[in-house]
């Protein structure tokens, strides 16, 4: 049997990796999510209602079928320049949605994530289409 031989400073590093994954891994979700950069907003796709209005449960399949085709989202986070560009949306105007708006998307607008809890969206800031109050009103049709 042959025993190998590991350099200190590489035990090191491995020890701390492993003491910051774990110590990750204790924050709450909303800290581990992705991080919109630059001009990028995070954005959860809306799943509509576990039970329609008549009582009958809507399966995860459909659920998660809707969310991929939804046209509605949650904003989760926007990034540090998102509505800072003076060329693209003027000198006095202000952001088109913050974090806690619902909006209107592209059908399939932005790069798709997986995480704990279902899937989020990064997309850029000119993609959203509206803000609105109640993801409700907004019905998807040929999803």
């Amino acid at each position: 049997m042959t025993t190998l031989l590991v350099p200190d400073h590489i035990l090191r590093q491995q020890q701390a990796k492993k003491k910051a994954e774990e110590e990750a891994s204790k924050k709450p979700a909303t800290e581990r999510i992705p991080q919109p950069t630059g001009w990028r907003i995070l954005v959860m796709p809306y799943q509509g209602k576990a039970k329609t209005e008549g009582g009958v449960y809507v399966p995860d399949q459909a659920k998660d079928r809707e969310a991929r085709a939804t046209v509605v989202a949650y904003v989760v986070k926007v990034g540090p320049l998102a509505y800072k560009d003076q060329d693209k949306f003027g000198p006095d105007s202000a952001p088109w949605c913050k974090e806690g708006d619902w909006v209107c998307i592209g059908r399939y607008a932005g790069s798709r994530f997986q995480i704990e809890g279902g899937e989020v969206r990064i997309i850029n800031d000119d993609e959203v289409i509206a803000t609105i109050i109640d993801p409700d009103d907004i019905k998807t049709y040929g999803a």
